[in-house]
């Protein structure tokens, strides 16, 4: 009998079946890769850093796409002096855990030379940093800053494109936006243009919860329950503080609360928690039918079309 013939090729051995990638995953992979062309096309990008949990992740993805180099970009805080105490020291400590360069602007500077007049002392300071956001951007030469905004945050952010372009007086037109095909982007830019580059746009406020909770970052404490003095006032509460005292007819109490985000003091509530843990926020965040701004931000309540108006104005 004839010998059977060899094949003239052998079946490979099967493969250990791979780790199916999470969402979380998926997310991360984009947001780096948005990092990535930013460094490779922009000629002076810079990060807004404000101590806040979505910058927080920002600095997360940037140490997985450039390190072990260092971040070819400083980090930027426009300080409105309003901020929360907890989050400016976590804010100062985080940089330098990292070793990065940290440039902080205050609106103070702008007020003390007259850029920015307010119409009282007590005045939110949020729609103001627009002013010394721009003038830092002139000082440095910036042609692309990485923010932290999200689609679900706000209705006016998700109108916003990841590679959103601003003119030379770095205003934003929702209807002059570039395609963004094929996750393509066109970063190119004159002279005093720039462009704001939001990394984690496709993400949710559970989203960056949960990855937190897989990362192990660290947050600064506000955002978890404690115990805090607060005034109830129309759509929500206010913390009391030196800028934030009950006015006639109010009273203050105190109650068991944590922050969503963190911002302006003058304009930022917390809302009723238990919430002690990241699992407890996830939970938490998994069941809320309010959007993170929706409940927290009073100045973003004062009118539908306040946000998409200050950022045309050149705001995050």
């Amino acid at each position: 009998m004839n010998a059977i013939a060899e094949p003239l090729y052998r079946e490979a051995p099967s493969a250990a079946p791979a780790l199916s990638a999470t969402h979380l995953d998926w997310l991360e992979s984009e947001a780096i890769h948005i990092m990535r062309e930013v460094a490779a096309e922009c000629a002076n990008p810079a990060l807004l850093f404000s101590g806040g949990k979505d910058s927080i992740v920002l600095l997360r993805l940037a140490e997985k796409a450039f390190r072990p180099g260092r971040f070819p970009f400083p980090l930027l805080h426009i300080d409105t002096e309003h901020n929360f105490p907890e989050v400016i020291e976590f804010r100062d400590r985080r940089a330098a855990e990292l070793g990065e360069q940290l440039i902080v602007r205050s609106l103070d500077d702008s007020i003390a030379r007259g850029r920015i007049r307010l119409r009282s002392p007590d005045e939110s300071r949020n729609r103001y940093q627009s002013i010394t956001l721009l003038d830092a951007i002139t000082e440095f030469g910036f042609d692309a800053c990485f923010g932290g905004a999200r689609r679900d945050e706000e209705k006016a952010r998700a109108k916003e494109r990841i590679f959103s372009f601003r003119d030379p007086f770095g205003q934003w037109d929702p209807k002059n936006q570039r395609p963004e095909l094929w996750s393509l982007y066109n970063t190119r830019v004159h002279p005093g243009e720039h462009m704001r580059v939001f990394p984690i746009s496709n993400w949710t406020e559970l989203d960056v919860w949960q990855y937190i909770e897989r990362e192990r970052l660290a947050v600064p404490s506000i955002y978890f329950a404690h115990e805090r003095e607060v005034i109830a006032r129309p759509g929500g509460l206010m913390p009391t503080s030196h800028l934030v005292q009950p006015r006639p007819g109010e009273h203050s109490e105190h109650r068991t609360v944590r922050f969503r985000t963190v911002g302006d003091m003058t304009c930022t509530a917390p809302v009723e928690s238990p919430a002690t843990t990241v699992a407890q926020i996830i939970a938490e965040t998994a069941t809320s039918r309010i959007t993170e701004r929706g409940a927290t931000r009073m100045d973003d309540q004062t009118s539908e079309a306040s946000m998409e108006l200050r950022k045309k104005e050149g705001y995050f």
